[in-house]
């Protein structure tokens, strides 16, 4: 054996054993007479000390070491005279008695430690030394352990995990698919999943009740911080259930993982708010619940005072933000520019200071008096100090604004704390978005999700006045400001799930090409059905106390959708592609 012990592992009780460790030089010294070396494994770090009398030749191999050597020593346990409190082992060192050099090392690009001076793309090109370093080990150990609390949580509600296949149908409705061509069928593809959506519903046909799987799935897409072009779900369908038998399970699940991993209770039930007043008060259908300044309607408040702006729209909202009235004219014309940045899109901002004093000072003071600009303030939530920011447009974009802007004043103000947890459902979401570019309707979610069952008659309407109004029997699980999962209680009749397609412009000729295999499913007697899909690196990401989930995939891409470590997506060779019969024409 290589080793005896890992480098995490030795401790004052083993004081006095003989033992042998093997693992990467994290770094070497001489002080006086002695060498000290720190070794390093997944497990931990143990320093090793060469005496000043040892043998000649192990002091000579002793000093020969670089950074990143792989080493195989061994020696006798001692304590150490100058313990390390901030190391598992720094009560002990090995005193070293050989020393065998299984690999040397040339100089890495960047140093591998906590704080490394490695550049993202550096790193990413030497993914496999950056994953030496402990941060992004123990984000790789906490998603390891999450993923066994999920599956043992899962398994012990009777949950059966089933994979379902990566080579599938392409279906075009939503993100856009990755595509793979068929040697064996020229000029067809295959597209890779962006779910599991209709072969989890098809396992429900088939009498699996209860299926789990964390599954990979793709979306060829823009991609952010907490996106990638490949990324994991914890997909779930249950069978026999209405919405609250679906919410109680994997708020369950939740509570558990919050619990064991780490150590923290969250409420129990967790707060549910309808989506129309998430967009109302937030701003967004994902709000971070963490802190306050919610959004206010001032609109009856503030037209009719000559104010044009103000008067040729339809919405006017705005959000008090606490202890900011003293807010320089530099840096409110700052805020001004951000919101004017293509990430928000507002025209302009308008600012209420309620000054300590009891004064009021806004940019729009002309055309109200301080008792009027006092009570739209208040309106806002405004105290003594604060400050007032207002937008105005159409409502849902105004108020999206508003919940971006909200956003980053609460990061401003340190509001929005990564050990802090406000998990909550958002609940009652529209079942259609019209797009007034195409003049048609999408589906919020995906074209399977049910209607609520007292919107029947409205789901039958005609009318798009009324097909607004339907809200679908959907759910997504929030937590500070990410959504972390989403699901819905599933269409399972043949009937309504024609009448989704007719909605969704689909015709049935289409509808039979792309999904007929599941229509003609529902006709062998589907069961009531519905499920959840957790986003499994987003939530590591969170609980871990990240916004990015980069750390939380071991070979992740960039935001160009790129592998720099590998030089991937790649050209193929001619070979492959007369095989696939493909000829490329590249676009200038």
């Amino acid at each position: 054996m290589y080793r005896t012990h890992t480098c995490g592992e030795l401790r004052i009780g083993n004081a006095g054993q003989r033992v042998t460790l093997a693992g990467w030089v994290q770094k070497s010294r001489k002080l006086g007479g002695m060498t000290f070396i720190d070794l390093r494994d997944r497990y931990g770090i143990t320093q090793l000390v060469v005496e000043a009398d040892a043998d000649a030749d192990l002091v000579e191999k002793a000093t020969s070491l670089g950074r990143e050597f792989v080493i195989q020593a061994t020696g006798e346990v001692i304590e150490r005279q100058s313990k390390n409190p901030r190391m598992a082992t720094g009560d002990i060192e090995i005193r070293l008695e050989e020393i065998n050099i299984l690999n040397k090392a040339a100089t890495p690009p960047f140093t591998i430690e906590t704080d490394t001076d490695g550049g993202e793309d550096l790193r990413a090109k030497y993914r496999y030394l950056d994953l030496r370093r402990e941060p992004l080990r123990k984000a790789l150990e906490l998603r390891h352990r999450m993923a066994h609390e999920v599956r043992n949580y899962l398994d012990s509600k009777g949950f059966m995990e089933i994979e379902t296949p990566y080579l599938i149908k392409s279906t075009p409705e939503g993100a856009r698919d990755f595509v793979v061509p068929s040697r064996m069928n020229p000029g067809q593809f295959y597209a890779l999943p962006q779910s599991p959506q209709t072969f989890k519903q098809l396992l429900m046909v088939a009498g699996y009740d209860r299926y789990f799987q964390i599954v990979r799935c793709f979306r060829d897409e823009d991609l952010r911080a907490d996106r990638q072009p490949e990324f994991t779900q914890i997909d779930c369908e249950m069978s026999f259930v209405e919405q609250e038998d679906v919410l109680n399970t994997f708020e369950g699940m939740m509570r558990t993982l919050f619990k064991n991993v780490l150590g923290v209770d969250i409420p129990n039930p967790l707060p549910r708010m309808s989506w129309f007043d998430a967009m109302d008060r937030y701003g967004s259908d994902k709000p971070d619940v963490r802190f306050g300044m919610d959004i206010h309607e001032i609109t009856p408040m503030v037209q009719g005072h000559g104010f044009s702006v103000f008067d040729s729209v339809p919405y006017v909202g705005a959000i008090a933000v606490p202890g900011a009235a003293g807010y320089s004219r530099k840096e409110t014309d700052a805020l001004t520019d951000w919101v004017k940045r293509p990430q928000v899109g507002a025209k302009g901002l308008v600012y209420i200071k309620l000054n300590a004093d009891g004064t009021v000072k806004s940019s729009v003071d002309k055309f109200y008096s301080p008792e009027e600009l006092k009570a739209v303030a208040c309106e806002a939530g405004a105290k003594e100090g604060d400050l007032v920011l207002v937008l105005c447009g159409p409502k849902r974009k105004t108020q999206t604004q508003l919940g971006v802007l909200r956003l980053e004043m609460g990061g401003r103000l340190g509001l929005r704390d990564p050990k802090v947890f406000a998990p909550l459902w958002i609940v009652d979401f529209p079942l259609l978005e019209w797009d007034d570019e195409t003049q048609r309707f999408y589906a919020m979610h995906h074209p399977f999700t049910a209607p609520k069952p007292e919107h029947e008659a409205l789901f039958y309407s005609n009318r798009k006045e009324d097909l607004e109004q339907v809200c679908a029997n959907a759910y997504d699980f929030v937590l500070n400001g990410s959504e972390l999962g989403g699901g819905s209680i599933r269409i399972h009749n043949a009937d309504v799930q024609k009448r989704m397609f007719e909605v969704l412009g689909i015709g049935p000729e289409e509808a039979e090409y792309k999904f007929g295999f599941i229509i003609n499913a529902f006709r062998f007697g589907a069961p009531p059905h519905g499920g959840l899909a957790f986003g499994f690196d987003r939530v590591c990401a969170l609980f871990g106390g990240n916004e990015s989930i980069r750390d939380y995939i071991a070979f992740p891409k960039n935001n160009q959708g790129r592998d720099v470590m590998i030089d991937s997506p790649s050209e193929i060779d001619d070979i492959q592609l007369e095989e696939l019969q493909i000829k490329i024409d590249v676009k200038d």
